[in-house]
């Protein structure tokens, strides 16, 4: 998914995802607040959706640019 795609992403129904891993982010207060006017836009998305959703986005679009493409594709090695 790419970023430009997430409003459409978070338009539509909340699918579950499992989530294994906890991270703990510092944001700049702006960033903090960018964040909290998205889930007041989709009330349906938690900030930790939205974070998780542009997380994942940014590293699909990382793994599209051909010189990272190898290392962060997971393989069955």
């Amino acid at each position: 998914m790419k970023v430009t795609d997430l409003p459409a992403h978070w338009d539509a129904p909340k699918q579950p995802a499992e989530r294994t891993h906890d991270y703990n982010l510092r944001l700049s207060l702006e960033d903090a607040a960018r964040i909290a006017a998205l889930a007041e836009l989709y009330p349906e998305r938690s900030e930790s959706d939205i974070l998780n959703d542009m997380v994942g986005a940014a590293l699909d679009d990382l793994v599209r640019q051909s010189p990272l493409k190898d290392k962060l594709t997971a393989t069955d090695e």
